[in-house]
């Protein structure tokens, strides 16, 4: 497809999706608002691609020939060059558990087929917005032995380092910059993925459970009925 001229390329986004209607869909419009694109049309070829393009976010379809998106995703993240990709998923299918898979590997977003391209434009423009519109990069957290450095997304733990997905750094971050203060999962889901963004409040559950597999328990207590709070308090 002809790339649309005049229009300043800002991030790069990776569309993969077997469907090429949809695939040719997105493409368009995400040229039409600015980004560099480029597409797959399975898991195999996208991890080819992203290799050399580093995708700023990629596009997801779950089920595809030769690599499901799952699949990618978690190969994806594994590499140190996609640790703070943003990775959203496509897909037709709603169950329940194809979404905490999904979110179990770190993605940060699922988004249900049929796709409408202006919503969806518009949530990508508010993320990239949010993204270039953070303050105090540099800051850092250290409690209990816990260092967090927003300025390179780095955790570490005890003089070993601890990788976490951007939304996990994100959700981690901004706990321990509040310690000792209860955040419902409505608060949370606001403060990292926005309101104009729509996921699950069983979303932050899921980030939550992953953080403490990697950083311990005791850092994030659950106030049963109220919401999550990041404590440098321990028992």
């Amino acid at each position: 497809m002809t790339p649309i001229k005049n229009v300043p390329v800002v991030n790069r986004i990776l569309v993969v999706d077997d469907e090429p209607d949809i695939a040719e869909l997105l493409e368009y419009n995400l040229i039409k608002e600015g980004y560099a694109v480029r597409t797959a049309s399975d898991g195999k070829k996208a991890l080819d691609i992203a290799r050399d393009f580093i995708p700023d976010l990629v596009l997801m379809d779950i089920m595809m020939p030769n690599m499901d998106g799952i699949e990618a995703a978690r190969k994806l993240r594994a590499l140190p060059d996609f640790k703070n990709t943003y990775i959203w998923f496509l897909t037709a299918r709603s169950e329940e558990y194809s979404e905490v898979a999904a979110f179990d590997i770190g993605a940060d977003d699922y988004i249900t087929k049929p796709i409408k391209p202006r919503a969806l434009m518009s949530r990508i423009n508010a993320l990239f917005r949010r993204e270039a519109q953070k303050s105090d990069p540099g800051l850092q957290v250290e409690i209990a032995g816990l260092l967090i450095n927003r300025e390179n997304y780095t955790v570490e733990l005890a003089d070993r380092s601890v990788v976490l997905p951007r939304k996990e750094f994100e959700l981690l971050f901004f706990l321990a910059q509040h310690p000792n203060k209860v955040f419902s999962r409505d608060e949370l889901l606001q403060k990292i993925w926005g309101v104009d963004v729509y996921v699950l409040e069983r979303t932050v559950d899921v980030h939550i459970r992953k953080l403490r597999e990697k950083v311990g328990e005791h850092f994030i207590k659950t106030l049963k009925g109220v919401g999550y709070m990041f404590t440098d308090q321990f028992d």
